[in-house]
């Protein structure tokens, strides 16, 4: 499916991202040494052995940014002109490598812009969910789409 158009975020529509992705160590590692985030809750694996998590937890940015990337290629591909924000970001649950994920997003709403004839505004509530169906990030995006170009 292909990125919608202003008109096509009807509040309440839910989409289902249509596939899932299993998280690997080797992301874990690669994003927190790109991003320098050296905690040892994501790189120490004897540390996080005594610990409630047992394991390496994976860097809740990463889950963040893979959660909206992989509601992209149905929402916004194609007609997103920029992300404006993002609130209420929430890590209900940890993610480890491994762990298979899958995202939901809902329309929260969708208004004209007030500046812009050719695009919309739009608020979407991404859920990523890991394979045990338990909810893991959630996070609220408003985007600025194009609408339908002219007939």
């Amino acid at each position: 499916m292909p990125g919608l158009y202003f008109e096509d975020f009807e509040p309440g529509r839910v989409i289902d991202a249509e596939w899932r992705r299993t998280v690997t160590e080797a992301d874990n590692v690669l994003f927190s040494g790109m991003t320098m985030n050296v905690a040892r809750l994501h790189l120490d694996a004897e540390y996080m052995k005594g610990t409630e998590f047992g394991r390496p937890l994976v860097n809740s940015l990463f889950t963040l940014g893979l959660m909206i990337g992989m509601s992209v290629h149905n929402t916004t591909n194609g007609t997103a002109i920029a992300n404006l924000g993002m609130n209420d970001v929430r890590f209900p649950a940890p993610v480890f490598a491994g762990d298979t994920l899958r995202v939901l997003t809902t329309v929260k709403e969708a208004r004209a812009s007030r500046s812009r004839a050719d695009a919309g505004i739009v608020t979407l509530l991404h859920q990523a969910f890991n394979q045990a169906d338990a909810l893991v990030a959630t996070c609220e995006r408003a985007a600025l789409v194009s609408r339908r170009p002219a007939a």
